[in-house]
């Protein structure tokens, strides 16, 4: 870089030692000699008052100093006399209030040792789904709502029914276990006599009505039915009168898969939840389904049967519940396990998918399980003793570069973007990237024909979109009787719906599937890519 000659400029006259002057003029000399670099606002306005105060002699500068500019120097050392006259305000540069604020939460614990399989087990049995958290979190509203109503029912010993839906993996099952527990200790606290409790999924009875044979044997086990008298006709005789041998405790039913009954037989539901309404029920009902909607399909005719339940309504975790839940499971580790992108990523992306958390925790552990090979990859190409060997981890650890092994311990961003892949993609996907090339062309074809209001086209149609698509890449296309043929193929595999006709023309074709579906699978070729774009 070509240095620019000037001369030095004598400073102002000052009263004083000539050995001070001297010193400035070598201070002046020294800057205006150096090469000449880009200067920035910011930084223009520190050079010209250094020189600008360096024509005046002061007391604490001892020796002359080169000045530097503050951003080329917040990571040199605390004693250089540019930091010290910054004071904190260098390290305050050294990370952006974002990044801090994404990582404020892990940068207190050193970062896990996926290596060592016991540490490894423990993360994944902690993430695993059958694994209940101690506390659940982000459904206090609902497990207060269910609570409440069984207590009243034990208060009054007054029989009533509860309908909880959601979607799946959104905590339903796992609440009526945690408010199980709860009522137990709350009878015990306040006196009350504790209800028993007979939980039931229906889509494991062979039959519907095998519901009341298992009530029936919680409520009397030894007895013994006549033939001509059902379980559920015993039932509702001993509950419409006062037995002589009154039945003291309350029965806490809980029928998981409900919607298996509404889809199946509901003649069976209507009389389950009419069991909670004869006059000496001792029932309390809690059926658990995984539709939102199926509540107004059967709700109405339960209504006019005068046996409507109440409802609670578990709604789809949020991306923000999903972060609480994951970091919740993963606090007691002293140590860190994923970067905080990449729980946030996992966390939008289910939060947008469904909210469901199985599938959150399936995703963390398919991550981690995507780290483990990784590394189990890199130790196999170092030549280094195997992840299950009998080598200490000292010697492990002696023979890798520590920074590569710290860099890769951590279940990063790009692990869960795998693992979030492999959960959502969908089969009709990889059908279509199995197709023939011609096949494929076909689907390009039909969903640009199908883009308007138009729904369904006949094959003389198809075809001439078929031609222009293959015209525009210099493809040789096939005949009419060929292509109606490969719609067929396709239609057996459920891509397309093809109609019948006197001529094979004249048939009519449906694309069956999303049209997002065929985007997605054909987006990897450059010709499909350019294709869908054109209108």
């Amino acid at each position: 870089m070509p240095t620019i000659s000037v001369a030095v400029r004598r400073s102002p006259r000052v009263s004083g030692d000539s050995k001070v002057a001297a010193d400035q003029i070598a201070v002046n000399s020294e800057i205006i000699s150096i090469p000449q670099k880009r200067r920035f606002r910011s930084s223009s306005t520190a050079e010209d008052s250094l020189f600008i105060s360096s024509s005046t002699p002061s007391p604490m500068k001892s020796s002359p100093c080169k000045w530097k500019s503050p951003r080329r120097c917040v990571n040199d050392s605390p004693k250089s006399p540019s930091n010290a006259n910054r004071g904190d305000k260098a390290v305050n540069m050294s990370k952006s209030p974002v990044k801090r604020r994404l990582s404020e939460s892990f940068i207190e614990k050193p970062v896990w040792n996926p290596r060592d399989m016991e540490q490894l087990n423990a993360v994944k049995e902690a993430l695993h789904v059958s694994r209940a958290p101690s506390n659940l979190l982000c459904r206090e509203v609902e497990n207060n709502r269910i609570l409440e109503f069984c207590k009243q029912a034990v208060e009054q010993e007054k029989a009533g029914s509860l309908y909880i839906c959601g979607c799946p993996g959104t905590g339903k099952s796992l609440s009526m276990e945690k408010v199980n527990k709860v009522m137990v200790n709350w009878a015990e606290e306040s006196g009350f006599q504790a209800p028993d409790t007979l939980s039931l999924n229906c889509s494991s009875l062979s039959n519907t009505s095998d519901i009341f044979g298992k009530i029936l044997d919680k409520v009397q086990p030894r007895r013994k039915l006549n033939s001509c008298t059902s379980p559920l006709q015993y039932l509702q005789k001993m509950f419409s009168e006062k037995q002589k041998s009154a039945v003291t405790k309350m029965l806490l039913i809980v029928a998981d898969e409900l919607d298996y009954l509404i889809t199946k037989d509901r003649a069976v539901l209507h009389e389950l939840f009419m069991l909670t309404t004869l006059p000496f029920s001792r029932f309390i009902l809690i059926g658990i389904a995984n539709a939102i909607d199926l509540a107004d399909k059967f709700l109405p005719k339960l209504q006019a049967l005068n046996c409507k339940p109440s409802v609670v309504t578990f709604r789809a975790y949020s991306k923000g519940q999903i972060i609480s839940i994951l970091q919740q499971r993963l606090k007691a580790f002293p140590y860190t396990v994923f970067q905080p992108q990449a729980l946030e990523l996992c966390a939008r992306k289910v939060a947008s998918a469904s909210g469901d958390m199985r599938k959150a925790l399936w995703i963390c552990r398919s991550a981690i399980e995507m780290l483990e090979s990784e590394i189990r990859d890199t130790i196999n190409s170092l030549d280094l003793p195997s992840l299950h060997g009998g080598v200490s981890d000292q010697q492990r650890d002696g023979a890798c570069d520590e920074s590569l092994i710290h860099e890769s311990n951590v279940v990063r961003v790009d692990h869960v973007a795998i693992a979030l892949s492999k959960a959502y993609r969908s089969p009709v996907v990889d059908t279509i990237q199995s197709l023939p090339q011609h096949q494929q062309i076909i689907l390009c074809s039909a969903v640009k024909l199908f883009r308007g209001k138009k729904k369904d086209a006949t094959i003389g149609e198809l075809n001439i979109s078929y031609l222009a698509v293959c015209k525009s890449t210099v493809i040789p296309p096939v005949g009419i009787m060929e292509l109606s043929s490969m719609c067929r193929v396709l239609g057996d595999q459920g891509i397309l719906k093809v109609g019948k006709a006197r001529e094979e023309k004249l048939c009519r074709v449906t694309l069956k599937i999303d049209e997002a579906d065929v985007t997605f699978a054909l987006q990897g070729i450059r010709f499909f890519r350019n294709c869908l774009q054109q209108s």
